[in-house]
């Protein structure tokens, strides 16, 4: 098997259906070992050998454009252009109505008009349709076309025109709902500019983003959007990240700072050292997963998958007995019977029903994504919003994981500033946050500590660090229970103990600070029926002090990674658990949860490790994605209740012989309308 994939954009799809007969037909293609539709984002992966060409051929039955994702969209017809078949079938069936009123019904000019409008607006379809047949591929168009043809042969020839034109303006209606619900997404791709503004020795000049190479300088103007990511090497302004956040409100920033493309530049000016190239930017990837995303189907959308699968063949055999038993077997009319088994094929069109849970879906991911969070496909969203416990890690979620010395003491008898100098050259080998916040503590005391050597030096995750100084043993980690660290720890500070050769010399208390979001975004999820947990490494007292003033229901403490893993398989037995994370350290335990949930603010490793990724690096957009998970499976389960009640009623009007071709394909649109309108509620949806 070849691994030579390519992905193209598709415009022109109408229906979820097409997009499914497509796929067959390009999988069909000499070359072609493989090729999958994504019908949310309108694009199709083809593994093998195919020309644009010979994907276009294989979708000439819808006109599909095609061209290849890494280049432009393809161009966009106007509306007159793209439905002028279908307006002029309208014309002509409205011409062919004044023609019975004047004339009459059997006249062969009114039947002439009646035809045209038949053959204008439903050539495609019958094409596609009687191809189908012949393949014994039974979908919405080999139902449309059986039963026009079947009313054109027993001269129902008025209502095979409305049953042409009525059905093109089903499907106008279904891919304006989906183009509708595609725009939250595409709107991404327009976020960031094509062009910068590249500094080089000759002064600065205009260059398309493709261009740009990681190391380059590129300048950025107040008012200006960012159009790649990189890190400032100079200047100082307010950037507004709500592109890539969610976050509406501005953050100061200045050298040495990362920034992303797609961020606006409010009131400074900047130079800008390019770290990524213009396909690895972070907003570049949060398109690539949403669009990905959409192909993850969830629960219902399989469920939905399935049953259309067989509902067509069964709907085919109900028409065909409902046509041929009462005539044979109770004598009665032949054309009566007959028309109403063409009037079932058309009601039984799964128009509605295969729309029902696409649009839902792909509205909810925009929506989600233009808000900054990142749902990585249609079984998250679903799981979600299922969840009956949110298990938080403590460090960089629920605070800001930027740790502050508040206390130091050195032992009686030996001196501060050289015990701080032992503690500052120890973590100086090290990259924990902690760490860093002893460094800055030591510096800011004036604390010279880099002419120290260190030998042997060990971190142990969870645990402390280790090193030799001279002939010496030193150690940076959790205390024992000593009263100064037990009262530090009822403070809610992290305590540790620094010794020499087993005996302490001296203790350091340290405080994260709490997200401002913190407690309204955990008061927001009990209000929602959600139990929350706490999962840290920290000792029990100052895990306590910290729960109590989030307000958070279970406590799980002194936990190593592997601990926090066996906690959450521990909760899954009682819990729908979703955990919450960084998505670096609590990697397993994240994966090991129902829904993993990363905090992001941009990083590559929130963006690939979880389920879901909170770009703005907060936890209060939590509560609105799982509330919008639960809106979507209600709408969800409401569009597919609609629409298959609306078939049932329809169904049943032929028992008292009242179901007509007009009633059949106005329920058809009247239920497609109804559950495009619903889906498309999900993208004003608000927090």
């Amino acid at each position: 098997m070849t691994n030579d994939r390519t992905t193209y954009r598709i415009d022109g799809f109408s229906c979820a259906n097409c997009a499914r007969t497509f796929e067959k037909n390009v999988q069909e293609i000499k070359g072609v070992e493989d090729a999958q539709v994504n019908f949310g984002a309108s694009k199709i992966t083809v593994q093998g050998a195919a020309t644009v060409e010979d994907i276009e051929k294989a979708g000439a039955f819808e006109q599909l454009k095609v061209v290849n994702a890494s280049g432009p969209a393809p161009e966009r017809q106007s509306f007159l252009k793209k439905h002028r078949m279908v307006i002029l079938s309208a014309i002509l069936m409205f011409i062919g109505f004044g023609l019975v009123i004047y004339y009459g019904g059997q006249n062969p000019m009114t039947t002439g008009f009646f035809l045209a409008s038949v053959v204008t607006g439903g050539y495609r379809m019958f094409w596609t349709g009687l191809n189908n047949l012949t393949r014994l591929r039974f979908d919405m168009k080999t139902l449309m076309t059986v039963a026009i043809i079947g009313a054109a042969l027993i001269g129902e020839w008025p209502e095979a025109s409305v049953v042409v034109v009525l059905f093109a303006v089903s499907e106008a209606l279904e891919r304006y709902s989906m183009e509708k619900a595609r725009t939250s997404i595409q709107s991404l791709m327009e976020i960031a500019p094509n062009t910068a503004s590249l500094k080089t020795q000759d002064g600065i000049r205009e260059v398309e983003v493709g261009d740009i190479q990681i190391g380059d300088t590129i300048v950025v103007r107040p008012g200006e959007k960012l159009p790649m990511d990189g890190v400032i090497s100079s200047g100082h302004s307010s950037i507004n990240q709500a592109a890539i956040t969610g976050e509406s409100l501005p953050v100061e920033v200045s050298g040495g700072e990362e920034v992303y493309a797609g961020t606006l530049n409010q009131n400074g000016y900047l130079e800008i050292e390019v770290t990524k190239n213009v396909e690895d930017t972070t907003i570049a990837k949060i398109i690539q997963l949403v669009e990905e995303a959409q192909e993850k189907r969830a629960p219902a959308q399989q469920f939905v998958d399935q049953f259309a699968k067989y509902y067509t063949p069964a709907i085919m055999m109900i028409a065909v007995m409902v046509a041929v038993v009462p005539p044979l077997l109770l004598g009665a009319e032949w054309m009566t019977y007959i028309y109403q088994g063409l009037a079932i094929l058309v009601v039984g069109c799964p128009c509605a029903l295969v729309i029902s849970t696409p649009i839902a879906i792909v509205s909810a991911i925009g929506s989600a994504a233009n808000r900054g969070v990142l749902i990585k496909g249609g079984v998250h969203l679903e799981k979600i919003g299922q969840s009956s416990l949110v298990a938080f890690d403590k460090t960089g979620t629920l605070t800001k994981g930027e740790p502050h010395v508040t206390d130091f003491e050195a032992a009686s008898g030996r001196l501060r500033e050289e015990v701080l100098a032992i503690a500052a050259a120890l973590e100086s080998q090290s990259e924990h946050p902690i760490a860093q916040s002893v460094i800055k503590y030591a510096e800011s005391e004036g604390i010279r500590y880099s002419d120290i050597d260190i030998n042997r030096f060990q971190a142990v995750t969870g645990t402390g660090i280790s090193g030799e100084i001279g002939q010496h043993f030193y150690e940076i980690r959790k205390p024992d229970d000593d009263a100064l660290s037990a009262q530090y720890q009822e403070a809610g500070k992290t305590a540790m103990i620094i010794t020499e050769d087993d005996q302490i010399i001296g203790h350091i208390a340290v405080m994260d600070e709490l997200r401002e979001s913190s407690r309204p975004a955990i008061e927001r999820l009990h209000s929602l029926g959600i139990q929350t947990a706490m999962l840290t490494g920290d000792n029990s007292n100052t895990a306590r002090t910290i729960a109590d003033k989030l307000g958070i229901d279970k406590i799980y403490a002194g936990l190593m990674p592997e601990d926090k893993l066996a906690t959450i398989e521990d909760l899954k037995k009682e819990h729908t658990v979703a955990m919450v994370g960084d998505g670096i350290n609590d990697a397993p335990a994240l994966a090991t949860a129902n829904v993993g949930v990363a905090m992001g603010k941009g990083t590559d490793t929130a963006l690939e490790t979880a389920d879901m990724a909170l770009m703005g690096n907060s936890i209060h957009h939590l509560p609105f994605a799982i509330g919008l998970s639960r809106r979507t499976l209600n709408i969800i389960k409401a569009n597919i209740s609609f629409a298959i009640i609306i078939k049932v009623i329809a169904l049943l009007l032929v028992i008292p012989g009242w179901l007509t071709l007009w009633i059949a394909i106005l329920s058809d649109i009247g239920a497609t309308l109804i559950v495009a309108l619903n889906g498309l509620r999900l993208l004003r949806m608000k927090e």
